[in-house]
């Protein structure tokens, strides 16, 4: 080899002492050079391949996709997103997300954590309510995506987890207040955020931990709108080759 593949040095006659893989200037071998490269693009290709094949599984679509629930998916797919819109323009609003029919869906999981978590310690009987209520969507999510294989369905449902990180952070940035009112008609004392965050010490971070509860859901809801224009996309190369 006359030209290094590495700094691509060329090869003169006072190099003629040094062993011919070997490069004068950089000192490689040239033959593993030229070894470790190709199985370091190899092992780039395979990855590439990884993220593409786990990106159709995500996005799968039937084998035959009806007409009218394609449309009606599309359709609901952009409710979504404008509802996605309308939660994230308005911010941190207890208006907003206090009377959304959201609020309303999420409260009844949430109160039923209280309940799930209750034999755990004070700490995740408090807790509990909050915590069910944004992974109880992942149960639907997992079995839409590994049971019936409807990942339309399951991009909603990371679309619902999300939204109920948005939908807690009014009740996280009251902590420091305790102004919100609770059900049952409880006083300060039955404040979830204001009792976690004083036994955790946060409670001047209230704000902080409110923004972030917010941002997570907000990059949440925007990642399944994301996958589920994706997944219809799919659907829609379906339907385009069934006609």
């Amino acid at each position: 080899m006359t030209t290094c593949p590495k700094c691509q040095y060329h090869r003169v006659a006072i190099d003629n002492n040094i062993h011919p893989d070997i490069c004068p200037a950089c000192g490689i071998v040239y033959c593993k050079w030229l070894a470790k490269k190709s199985g370091a693009e190899e092992v780039v290709l395979i990855e590439a391949e990884i993220r593409q094949s786990f990106l159709q599984w995500l996005t799968e679509a039937p084998e035959k996709v009806d007409d009218m629930a394609f449309w009606a998916r599309a359709i609901c797919a952009i409710l979504f997103a404008i509802w996605t819109l309308y939660f994230i323009v308005n911010g941190i609003s207890w208006e907003v997300l206090g009377g959304s029919f959201m609020h309303i869906v999420n409260l009844m999981f949430h109160e039923f954590g209280h309940l799930f978590f209750s034999p755990f310690g004070r700490f995740m009987h408090i807790l509990g309510g909050s915590l069910f209520q944004v992974l109880w969507p992942w149960t639907f999510l997992l079995a839409f995506l590994f049971k019936y294989r409807d990942t339309f369905a399951a991009s909603l449902m990371l679309w619902w987890s999300g939204q109920n990180f948005v939908d807690l952070s009014p009740y996280i940035a009251d902590a420091y207040y305790r102004a919100l009112p609770l059900v049952g008609g409880g006083g300060e004392d039955s404040h979830d955020w204001g009792n976690l965050l004083t036994m955790t010490g946060l409670l001047e971070s209230h704000m902080g931990i409110a923004r972030l509860s917010f941002f997570i859901g907000s990059i949440m809801m925007i990642a399944a709108m994301v996958w589920a224009a994706l997944t219809l996309r799919q659907q829609w190369l379906v339907l385009k080759q069934a006609s």
